[in-house]
Order: structure tokens, then C-alpha cells, then sequence
């Protein structure tokens, strides 16, 4: 049983008892102690009827009532009466009387009648007392219960005057389990948040030369690139006090608890200094302040006013570093970000192929993988995936492995964790038909002019096997981790998409082209706007024409005019579409040059259902020159 309700049930069953004792008291005492008019009646075995108190009036006149019992203070009153209608045999009837009056027991008195008064008996006013006293003790006790239950648990939502207090979780040493040797693919993240960790353990060797450990490490990434992971590492390193909470454990609905709670938090760092404060998705309080309309005051921003302050101001917190995750960087306060507060930002960005070989290292210590499975060959197949991601991958090859029953993870089941995690969970295939055919010319489509661009990423495999939303898929794989894209690499992804509405028009008419395309025409209109306003790729000239933010700030943003005047517009729309024609036209040229290579793929693609980028680079050898790049890239592939 739980210890809170085997406390509550040991309070409230005596409670509980003594209500049901003293009830039974109350109720035998009052039921021996008052006469009622339905005892009396039931005490004979006569007939019982009704009657009026003007005919009860009349029949006392006639002489006809010998006796009257007077109940509940002259309201009811049992009669016996001789009634001559049943051979003058004595009656017991029963009369409501409007009180007991003194003319009534005058009269009574005057004609003889022998009458009884019985007072209403009550309870003994211990008992009466005891009643009065049950509920407010039971409401006290359960107060008091409520009270003491909120002080036994911390942080609780009893806890009326706990509100104020930091809710961070806090350890002399926190034994997390993770150290910088569990951490792989953030080198350079690493070696700046080691220095941390040797300050708080040597800081000689930095006063020595008058050197000051930042006061905040901002950790900025993506999602699952391993900020919080890092923050672990470090309270598993360091070895000393280390607070830990989430942003939006400072704001509450209630004014001023989050300024009350950075208080309290810095408070109880400084007693336990030097120590670590850890506040991941630090946006939840740092957003940027003066961005509601009216200029924004609020509770959230009055929170981030005291952490400003207690990170830097008059006092000052030495021996306290802060350490703050976001994925977020641009919506926090400018404040916020200067020296003195966060000096150093340590940025956690997707790993490289190194990074992901390591990672991979690390999260494949207890799986069982076959003997030619190479994790460098996994990391090759996963170019922009996260720590959190490669961790995932692995899970779920894991768990493919244990439900097709085999004993190691191969290659299969790592394709297949791909495939699911980016494109979804596999459907059933489809039924041979128009739609078949169409799916696997358009997807062939893409097949196509990818391998026969060199600038394109060479084609992996082709499928009709429906993922997610994706009746068909056509995946490439690019050969290395491209922080740059050239002008020639955007024009050839822009062809690749348009692959597929290509190979449907050359196949089968303009006007039995499909929806299927839509995804891709969002893909291409995307890249060709962002080639001309972005990255200055077009007759505009190197011109940056719109920000990298899209984001809007109600009351900053909501009255600031565009910079770009309206034929500025017009002409960044006419490229736009000249680029996008020009693209389509030389696809549509391609597609139709190599019908022939085409239609020899489809019949094999609705065969096998699914082929590599070998084979489709064999077939399509045989009607056509393939790109020596291509070719080289697919025997380092395989």
C-alpha cells in the first residue's frame, strides 16, 4: 500500500468510527426518549383514520371523545371517540391540531375528557454538542492532513508557499553516468567545455596567468546533436554541486514566481559555491523582450530581467558557471548573449563522417552486427543524421533483427531503419495496374536524369514500395558531406526533381500528368527562389534579397515594410520561372532522348519491385554514355 494513503486511512478510519458511535448514541437515546404519535398507534391493534380539527371540535361537543394523547407541542394529537356508525365501538383516530392552545385543554378539561400532553424529548446536550464538533474536526484534520502530505513531498502542488522556491534538482555530486569518453562526434565542443571542468578542479592554472573562466557556456545545436548529453558529461566530470532544470520551470501563471525562483536558485548556488547551474531550452525565459504588442510586460520577461541580473549585476555570482542549451539562437535577448553573461557559445552541429563513425562506435557497443557490416559504411549511407538519430537508426535495425529472428544486425535491416526513419513506415505494395506503371515511370524519371547529371547525387535505389505518405521513392546518396553547393549542383537537383513530372509528360501526354509531382514542384520552386533572393545565382545579380529568418515578432515586426520594392518583386518572379523553364525544358529533352533506357528499367523496376543504383547504372549503360564520375562512385559504393 502506498505510504500516503495507509497514513490517511489510519487518520480517517478512528474519525470515521467515532462519527458512527456517536450517531448510534444520538439516535438510541432519542429514539427511547420521545414518543411519537405513530408509537402510540402502533401500540393497539384498532382501526386508524383521519379527521378534521372542526370535526374533532363537534365530536368533543357530543360527548362522542373519551381520551386525547397530545404529540410534537399540540401539532398532532391521537383521539379516541365513540362512533355510532359502528355500533358505538371506540375508535383511535388521529387529528392535526394548529397548537397546543389554552382553549383547546379548557375545553378538554369542561367536558370531562381525559387528555395527555407529550413533550418532544431531545438528546442530552453532551451528545448534541459532540454532533456540532464532528465536522469541524473532520474539516481541521483534513487540512491539516493536506499540509503536512505537501511538506513530505517537495516541489507538490500543495505546497501554497513553496511557489517561489527554485524547482532545479540539485547534487553535491551528480552521478549521471556519462563522462566525455561516452560523448563522440563534437570534438571541438568537447575541448571547449573540458576547460570548464578543469577549472572548477585546478583553477590555478588559469588565475596564474589572469585568466577568468567564462561565467556562461551557451550550447547551440540542432535537436539531437548531443547539448544535453554534453551538459551529463560535464556534472559527471566535474565532481561538484550541480543544479539542473528546464526553462519553463521558471514561468507560472502566478506574477513574479519566476523572478522568485531565479532568486532562490541563485541563492542556494552561492552557498554551495563553486558549483554548476545546467538550464536546458534556456528560449523558455530568454526569448527576446519587447516583443508583444504594447512592448511586452509580462511574467516571462520580468524572470529574465532577475536572471540578467543575477548572471551580472551588482553583486555578481563568482564561482557560479551557467550552462544553457537552446536550439533556438536567434529569438534569445541580445542581453542576454553579451560578455559577462554567456561569453562563449559552443556550437553542436551534425557530425561529419568522422563524428558519425565514432558515434556509431559508441552506440554499437551492445549490438551484435554481422562480420561485413562496416559502420563506416553506415556513416558513408548517413550524411546529416544526429547523434539521436544514429542512435535511433541502430535501435530500430536492432529491432527488425529480433523480429525476422536473426542473431546479428546485417545490411538489409540497416536500409530498411533508414528507409522507415526518413521516409516513414513501409505499406502494402501495390497491385499491377496504370498506376503501377505510371508510379515507376515517374519514379525512374528522377532515376534517370540523377545518374545522368554529373553535378547530382548518384541514385541508391529505386523502390515502389510505398513509405509514409510517398507511393514510391527514388533515393540518392551524396558521396560526401556538402557544406558547399555550386551553382551547376543546384540547377542539377532542381532537373532531379522535376524528373518524374518529366518522364509522365514525355510518356504519356501533358494531359494524363498526375498530382505526384506536387511534393517535388514545392521542392523546386523552393530552391530557384532561393538561388535568385538568397544566393545572388541569377540576372539580379549577387544581391541578397530576403532574410535568412522568416520568423515574425508580433509588435517588432508586424509594422516593418519590405525593402523590396514591387518591380523588384515582379523580377525575382520572372526569374524564378525563367529558371524553373529552362530546367524543365532541358529534363524534358533528357527524358525523351533515353525513352528507350527508360522503358527497359520500368519493366524491370515493376519485376523486382526495388533496384539499386548498380543496376540501373548496368542497364543504362547499355543504351548511353554514364558520367565517369557516376560509375566511380558506385564501386566505391558497393
Amino acid at each position: 500500500m502506498n505510504p500516503r494513503f495507509r497514513s490517511f486511512a489510519l487518520w480517517l478510519i478512528p474519525m470515521v468510527i467515532l462519527l458512527l458511535v456517536t450517531w448510534q448514541i444520538f439516535t438510541s437515546n432519542s429514539t427511547n426518549a420521545t414518543k411519537t404519535p405513530d408509537a402510540a398507534i402502533g401500540s393497539r391493534n384498532t382501526a386508524v383514520s383521519r379527521m378534521s380539527y372542526g370535526r374533532f371540535i363537534d365530536y368533543v361537543d357530543a360527548g362522542r371523545v373519551t381520551a386525547v394523547d397530545i404529540f410534537e407541542g399540540g401539532r398532532n394529537a391521537i383521539v379516541e371517540a365513540v362512533d355510532p356508525d359502528l355500533d358505538n365501538r371506540v375508535q383511535k383516530i388521529r387529528v392535526d391540531l394548529p397548537g397546543l392552545t389554552p382553549n383547546l385543554i379548557s375545553k378538554l378539561k369542561e367536558e370531562g375528557i381525559s387528555f395527555d400532553v407529550h413533550p418532544a424529548k431531545t438528546a442530552p446536550p453532551g451528545i448534541g454538542l459532540i454532533g456540532n464538533l464532528i465536522f469541524p474536526v473532520i474539516l481541521i484534520g483534513g487540512l491539516i492532513f493536506l499540509a503536512r502530505r505537501s511538506n513530505s513531498m517537495p516541489g507538490g502542488p500543495g505546497q501554497a508557499m513553496q511557489f517561489g522556491k527554485t524547482k532545479a534538482r540539485f547534487a553535491m555530486e551528480a552521478e549521471t553516468g556519462v563522462q566525455f569518453d561516452d560523448v563522440a562526434g563534437v570534438e571541438e565542443a568537447k575541448e571547449d567545455l573540458e576547460e570548464v571542468v578543469t577549472f572548477l578542479k585546478q583553477p590555478e592554472r588559469f588565475t596564474s596567468v589572469g585568466a577568468k573562466i567564462p561565467r556562461g557556456v551557451l550550447l547551440v545545436g540542432p535537436p539531437g546533436t548531443g547539448k544535453t548529453l554534453l551538459a551529463k558529461a560535464i556534472a559527471g566530470e566535474a565532481g561538484v554541486p550541480f543544479f539542473s532544470l528546464s526553462g519553463s520551470e521558471f514561468v507560472e501563471m502566478f506574477v513574479g514566481v519566476g523572478a522568485s525562483r531565479v532568486r532562490d536558485l541563485f541563492k542556494r548556488a552561492k552557498e554551495n559555491s563553486p558549483c554548476l547551474i545546467f538550464i536546458d531550452e534556456i528560449d523558455a525565459v530568454g526569448r527576446q523582450r519587447g516583443a508583444g504588442i504594447g512592448g511586452g510586460n509580462d511574467e516571462r520577461e520580468q524572470t529574465l530581467n532577475q536572471l540578467l541580473t543575477e548572471m551580472d549585476g551588482f553583486e555578481g555570482n563568482s564561482g557560479i558557471i551557467i550552462i544553457a542549451a537552446t536550439n533556438r539562437p536567434d529569438v534569445l535577448d541580445s542581453a542576454l548573449l553579451r560578455p559577462g553573461r554567456f561569453d562563449r557559445q559552443v556550437s553542436v552541429d551534425a557530425p561529419d563522417i568522422k563524428g558519425r563513425l565514432s558515434i556509431l562506435t559508441v552506440h554499437s557497443k551492445n549490438k551484435k552486427l554481422e562480420e561485413v557490416l562496416s559502420l563506416e559504411s553506415i556513416a558513408r549511407r548517413t550524411p546529416g543524421f544526429t547523434g539521436a538519430d544514429l542512435a535511433n537508426l541502430l535501435n530500430e535495425a536492432a529491432i527488425l533483427t529480433a523480429r525476422r529472428r536473426k542473431e546479428a544486425i546485417g545490411i538489409s535491416e540497416i536500409d530498411d531503419a533508414v528507409d522507415r526513419i526518413i521516409a516513414g513506415m513501409e505499406g502494402q505494395p501495390l497491385t499491377d495496374g496504370r498506376s503501377k506503371r505510371l508510379i515507376a515511370y515517374h519514379e525512374i524519371g528522377h532515376a534517370i536524369v540523377g545518374t545522368l547529371l554529373k553535378d547530382h547525387d548518384p541514385v541508391q535505389k529505386v523502390t515502389l514500395i510505398p513509405r509514409g505518405q510517398a507511393k514510391g521513392l527514388t533515393w540518392f546518396s551524396p558521396d560526401e558531406d556538402q557544406m558547399l553547393v555550386s551553382r551547376a549542383q543546384l540547377k542539377a537537383r532542381i532537373m532531379g526533381a522535376l524528373g518524374g513530372r518529366a518522364a509522365e509528360d514525355v510518356v504519356f501526354g501533358r494531359g494524363e500528368v498526375t498530382t505526384g509531382a506536387g511534393g517535388d514542384i514545392q521542392q523546386v520552386a523552393s530552391m530557384a527562389r532561393q538561388m535568385v533572393t538568397r544566393f545572388g545565382m541569377s540576372r539580379l545579380g549577387p544581391i541578397s534579397l530576403e532574410n535568412d529568418s522568416q520568423e515574425v515578432f508580433i509588435g517588432r515586426d508586424l509594422m516593418t515594410r519590405s525593402d523590396i520594392s514591387d518591380s523588384i518583386s515582379q523580377q525575382i518572379d520572372e526569374q524564378v520561372r525563367k529558371i524553373v523553364k529552362e530546367c524543365y525544358q532541358a529534363t524534358f529533352e533528357l527524358v525523351k532522348s533515353n525513352r528507350q533506357s527508360i522503358d527497359k528499367l520500368v519493366e524491370l523496376l515493376i519485376e523486382k519491385e526495388t533496384i539499386n543504383g548498380e543496376e540501373l547504372v548496368n542497364v543504362l549503360s547499355q543504351y548511353t554514355e554514364i558520367p565517369e564520375k557516376v560509375r566511380t562512385e558506385n564501386i566505391l559504393n558497393k
